[in-house]
C-alpha cells in the first residue's frame, strides 16, 4: 500500500514539474514575441521616419534644380544622381534615387475629356473621358516595338473610360473580366498604379517588358522628350531611331541640355501628328518617383514615393507604396 502512495506522489510530481516547465516555456516564447514585434516597429518607424527625410532631401534637390535650369527636367542634372548609401542613424543605411514620370508613356493619356465636359475650358460639368485616338495609336506603336499583343491599347481605353461597350475590336469590358480567375469589374477611371495592367490580364513577362517605360499620371500630364526612353520618343514621334542605340541616346544626354530638344524632334514629324505631338511633349516635369532603402541589420525597406512639384514649386508627395511600385 505504502509502495503505491509512493509511486502515486512520484507520478504527480513529475507531472507538475512538466506542467510548470510547459507554463515557463510557454511565457518566455511569449516574451520573445513580444520582444521580436516590439523591435519590427520600432524598426518600420524608424525606417518611415528615414524614408520620410529622404523625401524631404528630393524636395530640396528638385527646387534647387528648378532655380539653376528653369524649364528643363534632364538626365545630367544634380538632381538624377543616386544617393548613398550613408549610414544615417545606428547602423541605419540609407540609398535613394529619383526618376522623371513625365518621361514615361502616361497610360492615363489614351482618354482626354469630352467635349463640353467639366475638362474643358469654360464648362464645370462632370468630366466625362473618352478614347483619344492618336494617344492609342502610339501606344499601340510603343507595345508593338516590345512585341506585346497590341489588344491592351483598346483594354486600356475601356478600363478607364466609363461606358459599358468595347471600344474596339481587342476592347474589354466587365462581361469579360467577370468571366476571370478571380473574377472582377473594370475600373471606370484613370488608373494609379500601372499594375493595373496586371487585372487587364497582361503576363508578367510583357509588364516587366513595359513596366520601364509607362506610368499613370493626370489625364492630359506632358511628356519630358529630355528624359524619356528612345522606344518612347520613337512610338510617339512614328520614327525608328531614339531606341535603336540607348546608349548613344544615353551620351548625348550627358553633353546636350535637353537631347532631342523640341525643334529637332519635331523637325521629322509632319500633318496633323505634328500638331497633335506639338501640344503633347514638353521639356519639364512635375511628377518625380523616390524610391527609397531603409537598411537596418538584416532588415530591408523600401518605399516608392510619388512626388508633385506643381507651378508655384510647391512638393509633395501624394501617393505612397511599401514594398512594391
Amino acid at each position: 500500500m505504502k509502495s503505491t502512495q509512493r509511486g502515486i506522489a512520484l507520478l504527480t510530481a513529475i507531472i507538475l514539474v512538466a506542467v510548470a516547465a510547459i507554463a515557463a516555456t510557454a511565457i518566455a516564447w511569449q516574451s520573445q514575441l513580444a520582444a521580436r514585434r516590439g523591435i519590427a516597429v520600432f524598426t518600420v518607424a524608424q525606417s518611415l521616419a528615414l524614408a520620410q527625410g529622404a523625401e524631404a532631401m528630393a524636395a530640396y534637390a528638385l527646387r534647387d534644380n528648378r532655380q539653376r535650369n528653369p524649364g528643363v527636367v534632364a538626365p545630367g542634372q544634380a538632381w538624377a544622381k543616386p544617393y548613398g548609401p550613408v549610414e544615417m542613424d545606428a547602423g541605419a543605411v540609407l540609398e535613394a534615387s529619383l526618376e522623371d514620370q513625365a518621361g514615361k508613356f502616361n497610360l492615363n493619356n489614351v482618354v482626354m475629356p469630352a467635349a463640353g465636359s467639366g475638362g474643358q475650358p469654360g464648362t464645370n460639368g462632370p468630366v466625362t473621358l473618352v478614347v483619344d485616338k492618336d494617344a492609342v495609336e502610339q501606344f499601340s506603336a510603343l507595345l508593338t516595338e516590345l512585341q506585346i499583343n497590341t489588344d491592351f491599347a483598346a483594354r486600356l481605353v475601356d478600363w478607364i473610360d466609363a461606358d459599358t461597350q468595347a471600344s474596339s475590336t481587342g476592347g474589354a469590358e466587365d462581361s469579360f473580366y467577370l468571366a476571370q480567375q478571380p473574377p472582377h469589374r473594370t475600373l471606370n477611371m484613370p488608373l494609379t498604379s500601372i499594375s493595373e495592367l496586371l487585372a487587364m490580364g497582361m503576363d508578367r513577362a510583357s509588364y516587366d517588358k513595359l513596366a520601364p517605360l509607362v506610368t499613370a499620371l493626370p489625364v492630359g500630364t506632358k511628356l519630358n522628350i529630355c528624359t524619356a526612353p528612345g522606344a518612347v520618343l520613337d512610338a510617339i514621334s512614328a520614327q525608328r531611331s531614339y531606341g535603336l542605340d540607348p546608349k548613344a541616346l544615353d551620351a548625348q544626354r550627358q553633353q546636350f541640355k535637353c537631347y532631342p530638344d523640341k525643334a529637332a524632334f519635331l523637325s521629322g514629324i509632319t500633318g496633323p501628328r505634328h500638331d497633335y505631338v506639338t501640344k503633347h511633349i514638353g521639356t519639364d516635369s512635375q511628377y518625380f518617383r523616390l524610391r527609397t532603402w531603409i537598411t537596418i541589420g538584416t532588415t530591408r525597406f523600401t518605399l516608392y514615393s510619388l512626388i508633385n512639384q506643381d507651378a508655384g514649386g510647391q512638393i509633395r508627395p501624394i501617393l505612397r507604396t511599401f514594398g512594391t511600385e
